[in-house]
């Protein structure tokens, strides 16, 4: 394809839907950037390449096409299954339509049935975490108080009593006081204010790998998969190193406690890509950063992954609930998404951020 013709084409990338343009012999002329980000794949790599090579239609799609090239007609599907080359199986609803533009016959468009689920959703658990949370800091008000009396009655106690060993378990409600009151604090410190700069999300993921190996010394390997074309976004530093380390801490912390897990049998792996055309907190963005932590621990309970991000909801014994709802936070912030997928032996958490381009 021409340059010139390149960029005629290219004036389907301002589309949400997923636009493939096909020619006589079912060879991919163009795909726009959302049908890139459906199929996984850049338009570069296949072009050229006849449609049914890149992914594995249904018969109903394929008959649809093979009627639309005999007859130029158009053609409506629902709820259409479609597979990517990496086994990723699409639930889309989808229009063949004719067309005659240098050289194009077929304009297939594609729009993902569960987006619109997906974002009411999104929606839907945003207002419940805000319930949860008021109700959560609501609660730590009411505890809070007591806390500190139980605490200093524990004191005065302890300086009446002349026997070490009941000594012991006053230090014992001390102690655990002073924990709970921890808790209280980080339930109800209000968060700094953003402090937004350039940053550069590579050195971020640098400083967690750096961090996650010291922690782990002997049961996590960090694997690095960086688009390092990515632009700079504008963040702030220290939100985003405290929102990627939550997250990845989580998945070390969850191999390690893996009964008869191996020394050095997990893996964490941190990969960037580009997201173009990307809807972010009902706003569209033509680029976004795609951010995975991906793990090979056991995986998330699926009893709790509706509710994972709520407070003091955690899957893991002695968990204080805290670190994904302020990953989740600290993201919201950016005006970006955090989604997670898990099964046995995988589990990947995707954030997405707008990149703002000059």
């Amino acid at each position: 394809m021409s340059e010139s013709e390149h960029g005629l084409f290219s004036a389907l990338d301002l589309l949400s839907s997923s636009v493939i343009l096909l020619d006589a012999n079912s060879t991919i002329l163009y795909m726009n950037s959302a049908a890139e980000n459906l199929l996984a794949i850049s338009c570069k790599a296949v072009s050229g390449s006849r449609f049914d090579r890149v992914v594995e239609c249904p018969g109903a799609l394929q008959e649809a096409l093979d009627n639309a090239f005999r007859s130029d007609w158009s053609f409506t599907g629902q709820s259409i299954k479609l597979q990517r080359s990496d086994g990723v199986v699409l639930h889309l609803n989808c229009t063949v339509n004719p067309a005659d533009a240098m050289g194009a016959r077929l304009l297939v468009e594609f729009w993902p049935i569960d987006q619109q689920l997906r974002a009411t959703r999104e929606e839907r658990l945003l207002e419940q975490q805000l319930a949860s949370r008021e109700l959560i800091r609501n609660l730590a008000h009411e505890i809070k108080n007591p806390l500190g009396g139980i605490r200093g009655a524990a004191q005065l106690l302890e300086h009446e009593l002349n026997n070490p060993g009941l000594r012991e378990y006053t230090q014992v409600i001390i102690k655990e006081a002073d924990r709970l009151q921890d808790l209280m604090k980080r339930l109800l410190s209000p968060h700094r204010p953003m402090q937004p700069g350039p940053v550069n999300i590579h050195e971020i993921l640098e400083r967690v790998r750096s961090l996650l190996s010291a922690e782990f010394p002997q049961t996590l390997t960090v694997q690095r998969d960086y688009d390092t074309s990515l632009p700079e976004l504008i963040g702030d530093r220290e939100q985003l190193i405290q929102a990627v380390l939550n997250i990845a801490r989580n998945a070390a912390q969850a191999i390690k406690g893996q009964p008869g897990g191996a020394p050095a049998s997990g893996e964490i792996t941190l990969r960037t890509r580009v997201a173009r055309q990307v809807t972010l907190a009902k706003k569209r963005y033509r680029l976004a950063l795609q951010l995975q932590v991906i793990d090979n621990g056991p995986g998330i309970p699926e009893d709790i992954r509706e509710r994972m991000f709520y407070p003091l909801v955690s899957g893991r014994q002695g968990g204080s609930g805290l670190g994904l709802t302020l990953a989740q936070s600290f993201i919201q912030q950016h005006q970006g998404t955090i989604d997670c997928e898990s099964r046995p032996g995988w589990t990947c958490f995707t954030i997405r951020m707008p990149l703002i381009t000059e």
